[in-house]
């Protein structure tokens, strides 16, 4: 089936359009995306500069919807994101704008995604964690639904503004990507960045949002899950002691929790990850990547803290 994109891609070839109800000529003046070198697990802000005054401003890229927000009237910005396992290749990024008559104005952009390379290391931990029991089987089969639950969480607007922060005082001792083999077997891909931490330090929000998870999990450990607007979110893993509960409102800086090492962890740190629609990002990255604070028009419909 077409989508949508296609569809008023085919009705609307220019990308310019004068609505005859309001007189307003739309045009995409321009696009573009920080960081402007994209790889496999980058983070993604869409910037779009437009001549006009939408009503919305919608993206499709990557089989993912982007749904953009005003930054003044005529500057919209989508955070997004590719999967740590995505194909490198030439993306489309399809943009739909719609005038404040119902009009859509349609325009596309060719987005180059490139290879980036990870390391791999091996680890041990206890058996347990690599050959579970029937009975883990089944606690594990149910962390999934509990986190499958937890990622179908929907907040239309973006809850974050500005950059996102370190959630701890500490250094790095693992970086995004890694290829890890565990008691000999190639178990899983690092999805996440890991911290040096003293068992019970302080552990805080990187970004305002809500907390859609906040239990112990059989490989997470003690976990907080953060739905930043648009399932954009944050995990926080192996934690000694839980400080928020689900559905709670948290602020950036908030503290979420004690760093611990509980769940599969071969010592006491913090896994951060950040997570995307599904797709696994670089959470380095997203420290490091500029973001506009958010405009009263977004934040205004926030729900009460």
């Amino acid at each position: 089936m077409r989508s949508w994109f296609q569809f008023f891609a085919t009705i609307l070839t220019l990308s310019a359009l004068v609505s005859p109800a309001t007189g307003q000529t739309m045009a995409f003046q321009n696009v573009s995306w920080s960081p402007r070198l994209l790889a496999t697990g980058s983070p993604a802000l869409f910037k779009v500069e437009v001549q006009g005054s939408p009503s919305a401003l919608h993206g499709q890229w990557m089989g993912h919807e982007i749904v953009f927000f005003p930054d003044g009237p005529h500057v919209w910005y989508g955070l997004a994101g590719i999967d740590v396992e995505a194909k490198p290749g030439n993306y489309k990024l399809e943009l739909a704008a719609t005038l404040p008559d119902g009009k859509l104005v349609h325009e596309e952009r060719a987005v180059i995604v490139e290879p980036a390379k990870y390391k791999t290391e091996t680890l041990r931990v206890p058996d347990r964690f690599v050959q579970p029991d029937a009975e883990t089987l089944r606690r594990i089969d149910s962390d999934k639904q509990i986190k499958k639950t937890a990622f179908a969480h929907e907040i239309a607007e973006p809850e974050w503004s500005g950059k996102f922060v370190a959630p701890i005082d500490s250094s790095v001792s693992e970086g995004f990507g890694t290829r890890r083999t565990f008691n000999g077997k190639l178990a899983s891909i690092h999805r996440g960045l890991d911290y040096h931490a003293k068992p019970g330090s302080p552990v805080t929000a990187a970004n305002s949002g809500q907390v859609v998870l906040a239990r112990e999990l059989f490989y997470e450990g003690n976990c907080v899950i953060i739905d930043h607007g648009q399932q954009f979110m944050t995990l926080y893993m192996h934690l000694s002691k839980l400080e928020v509960s689900e559905g709670e409102r948290v602020e950036k800086g908030q503290q979420v929790g004690l760093s611990g090492a509980t769940g599969r962890a071969t010592g006491p740190h913090l896994h951060l990850a950040v997570r995307w629609q599904g797709a696994y990002l670089d959470p380095a990255q997203l420290l490091a990547l500029p973001l506009p604070n958010l405009p009263p028009a977004v934040s205004s419909k926030r729900g009460a803290p």
